[in-house]
């Protein structure tokens, strides 16, 4: 089997220590009264050439991986809330600020500006889903109900749709990688190891993301030729995820066990296909994870198939966003 060049295993998701930088912009010492907070998904795009980072103040920190740290950030005129990535300088770094840069679909996450840092780095000012990742949703929550899947699904879908048509696959699609709003809305986001393909329907031989989520010929690639359909791909995955808000957890290995790497093969490899327990998903939604989790991927369905499946097409829309509405709200409000 090939080496794989990058594993990622914490909590199926990665979560690396950054090495301390110098501040890019002052953290409010003292809050001065402002209006509402609003997020920045109705922010202009006329002033994206706008921005500076001198204009924004730190909330919080959201997230640290492997190639920097998400912030939560204020802009100190308007007040308006964002979430600014800051990579570290380098190739991946300014392939996803160039794809995000080019994207305009309401089911992945806006790239207001590219903002230049004193010390090299790229700060991407994106727009702020104030309902967290669904990985956070479901550990807060826990299984998600099927009428929140359904949507979960239908959005995603819409999201790979749009990507695919423009030849980016996005390679790493997981539940932290899904963001949620309150009002229900899903987002892709994290472009970090994303490609442009040059041609539709191109192979593709990258083999960087996360393992838990991989499919099986992106897992053992000399199984498969050394190359694989990246949108087949990008099915698997989802499939994974959905799967994983279904049951409320890593769903391909035991409750429980550690997703060491030889598990993790022997699961996506040699194990028999993933399918929800039969007693908590209805036939629609199992015939739709079967269709998703093919091991062969020429047999699995394509993301078109897969958006006119009942159980994405025949959905009560108003249901299950109302499903995915509450899920997420529950989930943002402060523990008592």
């Amino acid at each position: 089997m090939a080496l794989i060049r990058e594993k990622r295993f914490t909590q199926m998701n990665l979560s690396l220590h950054v090495p301390s930088r110098a501040p890019l912009f002052q953290e409010a010492a003292a809050r001065r009264q402002c209006p509402p907070p609003s997020t920045s998904m109705a922010t202009p795009a006329s002033r994206s050439n706008q921005f500076r980072l001198a204009d924004f103040e730190r909330v919080a920190v959201l997230g640290r991986g492997n190639g920097g740290t998400v912030y939560k950030v204020r802009h100190r005129e308007t007040c308006a809330l964002y979430a600014l990535k800051v990579q570290h300088s380098g190739e991946p770094a300014a392939a996803e600020a160039d794809i995000l840069s080019r994207m305009a679909s309401p089911f992945v996450v806006r790239c207001h500006s590219v903002l230049p840092t004193a010390s090299g780095d790229v700060a991407l000012l994106l727009e702020l889903a104030d309902g967290g990742s669904v990985d956070a949703v479901v550990g807060r929550r826990g299984a998600f109900p099927e009428a929140a899947v359904a949507e979960v699904a239908a959005q995603a879908l819409s999201a790979l749709a749009y990507l695919h048509a423009r030849r980016v696959v996005h390679l790493d699609v997981k539940p932290a990688n899904l963001l949620a709003s309150t009002a229900g809305e899903i987002k892709v986001a994290d472009f970090g190891i994303a490609k442009v393909l040059p041609r539709a329907g191109d192979h593709c031989a990258s083999y960087v993301g996360t393992a838990a989520y991989m499919s099986p010929e992106r897992f053992d690639p000399e199984a498969h030729g050394g190359h694989y359909d990246p949108c087949a791909a990008d099915v698997w995955s989802l499939g994974v995820t959905l799967l994983e808000l279904l049951v409320g957890r890593y769903p391909l290995l035991p409750a429980g066990q550690k997703p060491s790497w030889a598990a993790l093969m022997c699961a996506i490899c040699f194990g028999e296909p993933p399918a929800p327990p039969a007693c908590a998903a209805s036939p629609e939604l199992r015939a739709f994870m079967a269709a998703c989790l093919r091991k062969d991927y020429r047999e699995r369905a394509s993301v078109a198939e897969l958006l006119a499946h009942p159980f994405v097409a025949e959905r009560d829309v108003a249901a299950s966003r109302h499903a995915l509405r509450r899920l997420v709200a529950e989930a943002s409000s402060p523990s008592p």
